[in-house]
């Protein structure tokens, strides 16, 4: 019976000396932001059996030579044990694996991760921004991915984790329009709320005169002005920080600002321009993130109402004042575009693949300038 045990407790070990790897970056599906045309830092990072304090860690892409990871260890407050290291790697969708060598013990694997060194995107504004769009889409090349507000990436496929709607967005088909002209896999943080206006967007602190047609994301101050509360500021803020980089927000609001019922509600150009101007600036302090903005024209209702001089000149004021990079007219994407029948202020699908297009349009050209 004692030799029976001892058999059993052995083996307990021996399983537990040979256990797989856990890697915890690169996640699965997660796209890296590359430094240059060719390659770009990705963390490889993982937990350790406690008893390990120098681990010789191993990796291979693309089932390739294995070589030495160059990593540091360290035991969090949890007392579990990790190590962190960096690698180099060429731009493009890859396949890592790694593992953990130590004396004669046989070699503990991790489970392959796939994961792409690209571009990647933060998305934001309004519902066009988002998932109202008419018909759910899907990208075909898979190339593109998303992530969503806990972490996790995902293939780019509607609707789009943390961002508003249940509906399609127009992410999927710029991911396999920007992977087509790029060359390489693309990444978006998808955030976008449906009906706000910039006002909303602002952290708290900002005041103006008059409030947006919808107040529950606003409140007034002592001094009869209104301020946002800041929420949407902080999960935005929050979404900038939760990569480790990204190339460009990709800014698509204006609606909820322009020709609102009540003219009270509609907010003048020259205040949209200066509010967008001080949310950029501050979320790029707050964030650490100082990726360009790129800012659409938007401030189509109707057919009968198709947008704003006003608000399309304040928009493209921020262009020629640098504070933003000139995204498309999506005001001029009318008729069959629209839902509806046409007659909506959200996209159709047909719209959906346009206004993907015409984002591409600004987009990868700029890209491409990039050294």
């Amino acid at each position: 019976m004692r030799l029976l045990c001892a058999l059993l407790l052995t083996s307990v070990a021996l399983g537990a000396a040979e256990a797989p790897l856990t890697l915890i970056s690169p996640a699965q599906d997660q796209v890296w932001q590359r430094q240059d045309k060719s390659s770009g830092l990705v963390e490889v990072s993982g937990l350790l059996a406690s008893g390990e304090k120098s681990p010789s860690i191993e990796i291979r892409l693309d089932g390739g030579e294995w070589r030495q990871l160059s990593v540091t260890a360290t035991t969090g407050a949890d007392g579990q044990r990790r190590f962190t290291g960096t690698t180099l790697t060429t731009a493009g969708l890859h396949t890592l694996e790694a593992r953990i060598t130590e004396g004669t013990l046989p070699a503990r694997l991790s489970a392959p991760r796939r994961f792409g060194v690209g571009e990647v995107f933060l998305v934001t504004g309004q519902s066009n921004s988002a998932n109202h769009g008419e018909g759910r889409q899907q990208a075909a090349s898979g190339q593109a991915f998303t992530v969503s507000p806990k972490g996790e990436w995902r293939p780019c496929a509607d609707p789009q984790p943390g961002a508003s709607g249940n509906g399609g967005s127009f992410l999927p088909a710029l991911g396999d329009e920007l992977h087509r002209r790029l060359g390489v896999p693309v990444g978006f943080i998808a955030c976008g709320i449906g009906a706000t206006s910039v006002r909303e967007w602002l952290p708290a602190g900002i005041s103006f005169p008059n409030p947006p047609s919808i107040v529950s994301r606003v409140r007034q101050t002592a001094d009869g002005n209104w301020e946002a509360d800041g929420k949407a500021y902080a999960m935005l803020v929050t979404r900038m920080k939760s990569v480790p980089a990204f190339r460009a927000v990709l800014w698509h609001q204006g609606e909820s600002d322009a020709k609102q019922k009540d003219p009270t509600r509609t907010l003048p150009g020259e205040a949209y321009a200066k509010l967008l101007t001080q949310l950029i600036a501050r979320s790029r302090l707050d964030s650490g993130r100082d990726a360009p903005w790129f800012v659409a024209q938007v401030s189509y209702h109707s057919p009968a109402d198709p947008g704003s001089d006003d608000l399309r000149v304040a928009q493209a004021g921020l262009w020629r004042s640098g504070v933003a990079l000139a995204g498309p007219d999506t005001d001029a994407l009318g008729g069959p575009n629209r839902d509806q029948g046409g007659k909506g202020i959200h996209f159709s699908a047909q719209g959906l693949k346009a206004h993907a297009q015409a984002w591409a349009d600004k987009v990868a050209p700029w890209v491409e300038s990039r050294p």
